[in-house]
């Protein structure tokens, strides 16, 4: 069950390996959404509830195995999808996320389980997204940005993030966004724009 048929409103989700600038964007998409009169309902997974709590504790006190990860993310998002995600959809919102599953699907992926697998348990009970805006940057300049703001997490390699990468370019839908990420803040703003204008041509101008 996706819940699409249940929907009024439309779920877009920034996803990409850590340094990317999701959160950035998503405020750019919140506040133009916004001034077209529309309710907007920000959030990001995990989230700072009890399961979600206990996968952020684990980025710096030491990962959990990766059964434990899938896990407790699994239940972090069933209580997300149920007490926030799913009624504003319900209600017409517009529903901004700072990752979702296609982020398990890479980071728990990376660590060999199989990336299809999470898809498939999680849509078995999680809104499908409207859209997804995949925010590439090459691993080098990841690394440099997450160096220039402190130091990494357990979540943070080299070869982590490249795999996660692989993960995320490997997912082929008619809502998977890819845009260019390396470049000026005005610049990759206007990229998502153009690239959501294309998905949403009736709410989002170029």
């Amino acid at each position: 069950m996706s819940l699409t048929g249940e929907r009024k409103g439309r779920l877009v989700v920034f996803e990409g390996i850590d340094g990317t600038g999701k959160s950035t964007h998503i405020g750019h998409l919140r506040k133009y959404l916004e001034g077209k009169g529309l309710e907007v309902v920000q959030s990001f997974e995990p989230t700072r509830g009890r399961w979600g709590r206990m996968l952020r504790d684990s980025a710096v006190t030491g990962r959990l195995s990766a059964d434990e990860e899938v896990a407790l993310f699994l239940k972090d998002r069933r209580e997300h999808v149920k007490t926030l995600i799913a009624p504003a959809l319900a209600r017409g919102a517009w529903v901004l996320l700072d990752r979702y599953y296609l982020s398990m699907m890479a980071y728990q992926g990376a660590r060999g389980i199989d990336p299809q697998a999470i898809r498939a348990a999680n849509e078995e009970f999680a809104p499908v997204p409207d859209a997804v805006v995949w925010l590439d940057i090459p691993v080098s300049v990841a690394l440099e940005r997450i160096g220039n703001r402190g130091e990494r997490d357990a979540f943070e390699t080299e070869e982590g993030l490249a795999a996660c990468r692989s993960v995320f370019a490997s997912v082929h839908a008619p809502w998977m966004l890819r845009v260019e990420a390396d470049a000026g803040e005005e610049e990759v703003a206007a990229r998502v724009r153009r690239s959501l204008a294309a998905r949403f041509p009736d709410v989002i101008e170029a």
